[in-house]
C-alpha cells in the first residue's frame, strides 16, 4: 500500500513559478514510477508529467513541455514538479499518482493540491 500527500500549491501570478512536492509512505516507492496528472474545473483529469523507478527516464504533456520538470528523490520518497512559466491555463488541481514499474494503470492516487495562476 502507498499513500501519497501532495503539497505546494497556491496562488501565483503568471509568469511565475511553484514548487509542488508528493511526499509516499512505504518501503518500495522505489518500485514505482511516479506521474503527475491535473483537473481543470469541468475538465477531465489529464496527465502532466512521469518519471521512472530509477529518474532516468521522464515524458511530459506537450502543453507544459520545456515549462515544467518532474524529479524525485528515492532517498526520501518525495517526487516533485517544478513548474515555471505559470499560465492562466495550467490552474487546476494537481494529483500525484504511482504506478508499479512498468506497469499501464496508476494504482495510487493523493488527494490533490490546487494551483491557481492568476492573470
Amino acid at each position: 500500500q502507498v499513500q501519497l500527500v501532495e503539497s505546494g500549491g497556491g496562488l501565483v501570478q503568471a509568469g511565475g513559478s511553484l514548487r509542488l512536492s508528493c511526499a509516499a509512505s512505504g518501503p518500495t516507492f522505489s518500485n514505482y514510477d511516479m506521474g503527475w496528472f491535473r483537473q481543470a474545473p469541468g475538465k477531465e483529469r489529464e496527465f502532466v508529467a512521469r518519471i521512472s523507478w530509477s529518474g532516468g527516464s521522464t515524458r511530459y504533456a506537450d502543453s507544459v513541455k520545456g515549462r515544467f520538470t518532474i524529479s524525485r528523490d528515492n532517498g526520501e520518497n518525495l517526487v516533485f514538479l517544478k513548474m515555471n512559466s505559470l499560465k492562466p491555463e495550467d490552474t487546476a488541481v494537481y494529483y500525484c499518482a504511482a504506478r508499479p514499474s512498468g506497469g499501464i494503470e496508476v494504482n495510487y492516487w493523493g488527494q490533490g493540491t490546487q494551483v491557481t495562476v492568476s492573470s
